[in-house]
């Protein structure tokens, strides 16, 4: 009878256990980490021709995943909803050029130590006759939905913004070129790499030469999660000392000047 009693308890004791989620696990005992990235915003995140999502902010968080033992699921998030995503534990993070923001702080949302030192711009046609943000008065200027880009039209650049002729928001950056290719607005207004990616793949644009709007880029973890953000940093700290943070990086000279843990 006590043989059947211990053997009834320790198979109650394997259920219970078997039954706890991940989600349960304490932030030591993980052994999976969920990335959200916006899918379509190289050269920090995109899929590669390969079907695989890849770029700069992938690349180093698959690094980090190994180093700590974890495996990768990355989620592409709606960029304008990220936060309730995250919110919802679709993902574990947000992780995608993201620009630190007073207003996610002020939130709760626990930050990252800023990675990377941003600028907006304005991207043209080479053909357009634009070369400063003034010649685009009255003229279309297209914007991302949810990004510092459309933020800072909205707030401190609102003085340039008025001049134009209107805003055009889309849910992604590539859907606001395709504007621009069809002539449906006259610039876009991106991030400096984005643009700068975008410019060298496809022929007939230019950026304009003004940078409007400093900022940095970080990586956003829910309220209550400094542990797991603590932890993600170490691991970062490490890849920088043994070098791999370096070799990623130099597979994106575009943005390599600009890595505040190379280049501080």
């Amino acid at each position: 009878m006590k043989r059947f009693t211990a053997l009834l308890i320790a198979l109650l004791l394997l259920f219970a256990l078997t039954a706890c989620g991940a989600e349960d696990k304490p932030s030591d005992g993980r052994t999976g980490f969920i990335m959200g990235i916006d899918p379509e915003y190289p050269p920090f995140s995109y899929l590669g021709e390969d079907g695989q999502y890849t770029g700069f902010d992938v690349e180093i968080c698959k690094a980090v995943c190994d180093y700590l033992g974890w495996e990768l699921t990355i989620f592409g998030v709606n960029w304008d909803e990220k936060l309730v995503q995250l919110d919802s534990y679709e993902c574990d993070c947000v992780w995608s050029g993201m620009t630190i923001l007073d207003s996610m702080k002020d939130a709760g949302y626990v930050i990252s130590a800023p990675y990377y030192d941003n600028t907006q711009v304005l991207v043209v046609k080479e053909d357009s006759g634009f070369s400063s943000s003034a010649d685009l008065a009255g003229k279309l200027v297209a914007v991302q939905l949810g990004t510092s880009g459309e933020a800072l039209l909205n707030g401190d650049l609102a003085d340039l913004s008025a001049t134009f002729g209107g805003v055009v928001t889309c849910d992604s950056f590539l859907k606001c070129f395709t504007e621009l290719a069809g002539n449906s607005v006259d610039a876009v207004f991106v991030d400096l790499p984005v643009a700068a990616s975008y410019a060298a793949e496809h022929e007939g644009y230019k950026i304009i030469d003004e940078q409007l709007g400093a900022e940095q880029y970080g990586i956003a973890f829910r309220s209550g999660d400094k542990a797991l953000c603590s932890q993600v940093e170490g691991a970062i700290a490490a890849l920088v000392e043994n070098g791999k943070y370096a070799e990623i990086a130099a597979k994106y000279p575009d943005i390599v000047n600009n890595l505040l843990f190379l280049n501080d």
